[in-house]
């Protein structure tokens, strides 16, 4: 297995647009020809756009852009943008009068008193920095940059998250997946604690422990501290062959790698979403995809906080 960058997995655009002075953006992972896509929701408290036509019931095909975005629910807004880049493009599926793009989106909680969300204008300027194919930068940018970590003990005690990503090849075939990271849960690594709950001193305490102790005062113990400001997204993306059904199994392998390495993870008051990307170039068994992603997704994670 080599590792390798997500931008050389052939088929997938990736940008970011932000704002840093709001402390929030947005990223697309584009699709021009369209990709196989399923998602898996296992969060308490998702905020989601378009998530139902992936169900393997459902109609559609593909889909031509995922979107991780900040902003809570007004964040979804930047999907409109995405939208409207795609079809200026003629990406999309052909309805005759225009051109229809497939977008999914989900958002994450970085919501400042009267700060900016992400709008069309940021979800279209991430669009154009995926298309110039800029360096996609992880840390404090796009969905990451206003993202925080370990809030068992309220944002006072938390530390800074962000976006990281990671991919991987056997042979050829690759995985690779982008997150987003702003969990409830600390991260952790070789079973120890990297970014999350501390102490006054900057001591890392452990969130599950914290949450335990303070079971029997569940509401007021979140109330204006953690409650609802939290939630990990994901996107995998790879070049192998799925259906609707495989894509979405997908996505829920790369839950595993999320409870690898955020502890607690899918909480009541994250809204954990992963989304999986398949391009359909390369056979290989679903096994195979799922311990790669698996790996991406927790190596994404940790890379989220590594240049902080």
């Amino acid at each position: 297995m080599e590792e390798i960058s997500i931008t050389g997995i052939a088929g997938f655009r990736f940008g970011n647009a932000e704002n840093r002075a709001a402390g929030t953006g947005c990223t697309v992972i584009a699709s021009e020809a369209g990709a196989v896509c399923g998602v898996d929701v296992r969060g308490g408290s998702p905020g989601t756009r378009d998530t139902d036509a992936l169900s393997p019931l459902a109609a559609r095909k593909v889909v031509h852009a995922v979107l991780l975005t900040g902003g809570s629910a007004f964040g979804l807004a930047a999907a409109d943008g995405v939208t409207r880049f795609l079809e200026e493009r003629r990406i999309g599926r052909d309805v005759g009068v225009t051109v229809v793009p497939n977008v999914c989106a989900a958002v994450l909680f970085d919501l400042k008193p009267g700060k900016p969300r992400p709008d069309a204008a940021m979800g279209y300027a991430a669009c154009e920095a995926a298309f110039r194919k800029d360096a996609f930068v992880s840390g404090q940018a796009g969905a990451g940059t206003g993202a925080t970590i370990g809030k068992a003990r309220g944002l006072e005690y938390c530390s800074k998250g962000g976006l990281g990503w990671a991919a991987f090849r056997i042979g050829d075939l690759c995985a690779g997946a982008v997150a987003a990271v702003n969990s409830i849960g600390d991260i952790v690594k070789e079973g120890r604690v990297i970014a999350g709950t501390h102490d006054r001193d900057g001591n890392f305490l452990n969130a599950e422990d914290i949450i335990l102790e303070n079971y029997a005062d569940r509401r007021d113990f979140f109330s204006g501290k953690s409650e609802g400001t939290n939630t990990t997204l994901v996107c995998i993306v790879t070049n192998a062959r799925l259906d609707k059904a495989g894509a979405t199994r997908l996505a829920g392998a790369g839950h595993d790698g999320i409870a690898r390495v955020i502890r607690p993870a899918h909480l009541q008051y994250d809204g954990d979403t992963v989304f999986a990307l398949a391009s359909g170039e390369v056979d290989a068994t679903p096994d195979a995809v799922g311990i790669l992603a698996r790996r991406a997704v927790e190596a994404a994670i940790i890379n989220s906080v590594k240049t902080l």
